[in-house]
């Protein structure tokens, strides 16, 4: 069984290449020029140099694939620096699907997102057109959809370690968003994230299996905490001590999103509240049973990773 991977120079990439050379594959990966340092255990890995912009390099690393797993995919887009979620997330995924039906690739793996959906956020709305772009293929397809990703990050950036270095660290208030002018829902949304490792095993599982053909996997942790009760444990394992939080008002923060969110330095944009606020959970804990995966809970002992960030 041959497996290409487009992304898998990146937070989830590292792991999914890890699970997947823990299965006996040796994975055929594309590696943009600069990126080759990221590139964990290349030894033990074909690397293809080119990135999602050229058809011909995609067709290059999809050559005598069986399967393809795309996982790229960005949480903040800087268009001035031609990175947007279009591209990333639709684009890509377009150009991917043609090489792979060219190249005759039996298997197309997507991850996708928990959430998205037609005329979202431009986040979810390009994950979910991906989505349709796999489903419309031919090719057999599985879509996994993770909440929000926990887990070491090796250097990437990841999720609690996001939090940590932008919210609880600093000597400000952390905020408890809410929306509207209910005050006593500040910081009330849940999520239910994931731990990485468990998300990497599912796209091994899912190779070749006939279980996964046709489906969409929500893939959710067993918790499912509030805003503020994700922001106390990692206050807890990070820095050993409470953290103050404030109620902040959706709307207010917005409005200074929408002059600062182009900003690198600005902690949030304004589609990033709006997800927040939706709250990330799932009724769909299927995959596990399908995988026969146990999936880690978000707790103090799966975290030890912030310690000293």
């Amino acid at each position: 069984m041959n497996i290409s991977i487009i992304g898998g120079t990146g937070f989830v990439g590292s792991y999914v290449i890890d699970a997947l050379l823990d299965a006996g594959y040796a994975p055929r990966v594309l590696v943009r020029s600069g990126s080759e340092y990221k590139l964990t255990q290349a030894e033990r890995c074909v690397t293809v140099p080119g990135d999602i912009s050229d058809p011909a390099a995609l067709g290059n690393c999809l050559q005598g694939a069986d399967t393809v797993i795309y996982l790229i995919g960005i949480l903040r887009e800087f268009p001035a620096k031609g990175i947007t979620y279009e591209e990333t997330q639709f684009r890509g995924v377009e150009r991917t699907v043609a090489a792979a039906q060219k190249q005759g690739v039996k298997q197309f793996i997507l991850m996708s997102a928990n959430g998205v959906k037609a005329g979202g956020t431009a986040y979810q709305d390009t994950k979910f057109r991906a989505e349709q772009c796999v489903q419309a293929s031919g090719l057999g397809w599985t879509i996994f959809r993770p909440s929000v990703i926990f887990g070491d990050p090796r250097g990437n950036m990841e999720f609690c370690t996001q939090l940590d270095k932008e919210l609880v660290q600093p000597p400000i208030p952390a905020p408890l968003f809410f929306g509207g002018l209910n005050i006593m829902q500040a910081g009330q949304f849940q999520m239910a994230p994931v731990h990485v490792q468990d998300v990497a095993s599912a796209f091994a599982a899912a190779v070749g299996n006939p279980a996964a053909n046709q489906r969409v996997f929500p893939l959710c942790g067993p918790d499912a905490p509030t805003w503020k009760a994700i922001l106390q444990t990692i206050a807890q394992v990070a820095g050993g001590k409470g953290k103050l939080m404030l109620p902040a008002p959706a709307d207010v923060i917005k409005l200074v999103a929408s002059v600062l969110d182009g900003q690198a330095w600005f902690p949030i944009t304004r589609d990033q509240i709006t997800m927040l606020l939706e709250g990330n959970t799932c009724t769909d804990h299927s995959a596990w049973g399908v995988f026969g995966i146990h999936p880690k809970r978000f707790a103090v002992e799966n975290l030890g990773y912030l310690q000293g960030v």
